[in-house]
């Protein structure tokens, strides 16, 4: 079963599972959250067909009835999760994986996202262990729900005057080709905005610097103040500027801070990931922020949110959570707001690239990956090297390690969804992020044979 993951299931599909891990799957889940019906919503995939007649199967089959979405946004199936009170939901997406991937993203009652820790490592288990699956005298029923209209008008509701704005949008031929047109209308310049789930421009992951260079060359081409891009299933969002620069999803957090600390004044917990930039707090602890740290992943960010009241968080992985959101993640939510605070600074004669200057302080690494057998020995010694030469002013020891010094820091941590550790670095010059990053790589390659992923 390797398709299960800490977040979700995921995998390249008829390799890593297949139609009959759907069925048992769904089968198996009413049991593991006590839901008598289920929510189910399915991305453009060429395979998301079959696994959502199978999931539907094995769902009803439990005695469950099902509540069909048919084709919707991740973030639509934790708005109906949430709104009508489902004890279970599932929306069938590989997210920003290339095509011949696709998953399963599970929640429980009130969205909250179900992992390997909480349910998903249940379901493996029976599956592994050959557990029976029979029908239940009672079939479940299939019904039919339409909540786009109501979904389109509640993020409506959060969008301003947008016409002095000019805006770039790459849908990247995903979920957000859905909705957006709905959203934003026809002010846009909009490229593969239309569903297809081979995605024929580029792979539906905008981390990656080759899947923005189309949305980058549109932006300089329309002399647009923003571009916009989505990933497939369209929870995350990322943005470049009017120079087509793009910029670092962890500092769009700061950027959000205008409108929920500044315009409605709700000075509270603001949430980050542990990769995030330290400007990042710096920008919004004058504000009212109280920032706060945690692991990476909507299965823990969600979660942490709603444990802590938080205003809203992000990540650096282009995921934002919100409050007014039931503590989940919404990109086409996330840009709405953005573009709002765009929109509002141009107007004062500030463009969305010289906010970011005025945030980002700091030179960052970015991810680094590397191949390394003995992931927790590497962390390990990384962090022993530095903290036996110099205290910290900072140390945490969740997500593998943050460790922070007056000029510089770094978090390393092994992946919970592929082969690799990671590691991020920032400090206050080029220079000296270039003898740390050079530093750690020697450490890793000598004592461990690691290599660059």
């Amino acid at each position: 079963m390797g398709a299960f993951h800490a977040y979700d299931i995921r995998g390249v599909y008829g390799v890593d599972f297949d139609a009959k891990t759907a069925y048992k799957v769904g089968y198996f889940l009413p049991e593991l959250l006590s839901a008598d019906k289920v929510l189910v919503g399915r991305d453009c995939r060429l395979s998301s067909d079959e696994i959502h007649r199978n999931l539907i199967a094995g769902i009803t089959d439990a005695g469950a009835d099902v509540y069909d979405l048919g084709l919707s946004t991740t973030p639509m199936v934790y708005f109906g999760t949430a709104r009508y009170g489902f004890e279970a939901s599932v929306q069938i997406t590989a997210s920003h994986n290339p095509a011949e991937y696709n998953g399963m993203k599970v929640s429980s009652a009130n969205a909250l996202p179900v992992g390997l820790d909480n349910g998903l490592g249940q379901i493996r288990d029976w599956i592994d262990t050959g557990r029976e699956c029979p029908v239940c005298d009672r079939r479940g029923q299939v019904h039919e729900m339409d909540i786009r209209k109501e979904y389109v008008e509640f993020l409506l509701g959060y969008k301003e005057d947008l016409s002095g704005l000019k805006i770039a949008m790459d849908l990247s031929n995903g979920m957000s080709s859905l909705l957006a047109k709905d959203i934003f209308g026809d002010a846009p310049e909009y490229i593969f905005d239309t569903m297809d789930g081979s995605f024929p421009n580029h792979e539906p992951n905008p981390l990656v610097p080759a899947n923005v260079v189309p949305l980058q060359e549109l932006v300089r081409k329309v002399k647009a103040d923003i571009g916009v891009i989505y990933d497939g299933d369209a929870d995350r969002v990322m943005f470049v500027d009017e120079n087509a620069r793009f910029v670092s999803p962890d500092l769009m957090i700061a950027v959000l801070g205008h409108y929920f600390l500044e315009k409605r004044g709700e000075k509270g917990i603001v949430l980050q990931d542990i990769r995030s930039s330290k400007a990042v707090g710096e920008y919004l602890e004058p504000m009212g922020a109280e920032m706060r740290t945690w692991k990476v992943g909507r299965a823990f960010a969600a979660r942490k949110l709603r444990e802590i009241d938080g205003v809203y968080g992000g990540e650096l992985a282009g995921h934002y959570y919100f409050r007014d959101f039931f503590y989940s993640d919404s990109g086409l939510l996330a840009s709405i707001l953005i573009l709002d605070v765009v929109a509002e600074m141009k107007a004062k004669g500030i463009s969305l690239g010289q906010l970011i200057d005025r945030i980002e302080k700091y030179r960052n690494s970015g991810e680094i990956n590397f191949r390394v057998e003995d992931k927790a020995g590497a962390m390990d010694a990384v962090r022993d090297h530095f903290i036996s030469a110099e205290k910290p002013t900072a140390y945490m020891d969740f997500d593998g390690y943050r460790v922070e010094y007056p000029d510089w820091w770094f978090n390393i941590r092994p992946s919970n969804t592929e082969p690799y550790l990671r590691f991020i670095c920032e400090a206050v010059s080029d220079s000296l992020l270039k003898e740390k990053v050079e530093e750690v790589k020697n450490l890793l390659h000598s004592r461990f044979g690691a290599v660059l992923g």
